[in-house]
């Protein structure tokens, strides 16, 4: 059966983007292999994640300007916990911004974080009936 394996992320650098995405969030890096001068090809994952992202450097005037912005102001993306608390709360502690307080909602229990570059992310514990 088919699976998304991957989807990217625009970036404004490749370094940047491993410093918070491995560094703060303690995400694996599945590969770092550079292209050319300018272009590598950079996968990460949570920890036994199987999707990866792809950080992909923009270039370009049109890619520069979707950066934060690929999904309109909207959160685009779901980082799924079987314990909310905790992952809060380690993430709080590394310096993750929460642009809101923990709320329980009918598909389970979720805070909205920003990646340093302006991508909204939902934190999100899913309910016994709802899984994502």
């Amino acid at each position: 059966m088919p699976h998304i394996a991957a989807f990217a992320l625009v970036v404004p650098d490749y370094d940047l983007a491993l410093d918070f995405y491995h560094g703060v969030l303690g995400w694996d890096v599945i590969t770092d292999k550079r292209l050319s001068v300018t272009k590598r090809w950079v996968l990460v994952a949570p920890p036994g994640g199987q999707c990866r992202i792809l950080l992909a450097k923009a270039d370009g005037d049109l890619q520069s300007a979707a950066i934060g912005q690929q999904t309109g102001g909207r959160v685009g993306f779901f980082l799924s916990t079987d314990d909310f608390a905790r992952e809060h709360a380690r993430m709080i502690q590394a310096g993750v911004h929460f642009c809101e307080k923990p709320r329980r909602e009918i598909y389970g229990i979720v805070a909205v974080w920003q990646d340093p570059f302006g991508n909204r992310w939902d934190l999100l514990q899913p309910s016994s009936d709802n899984p994502i």
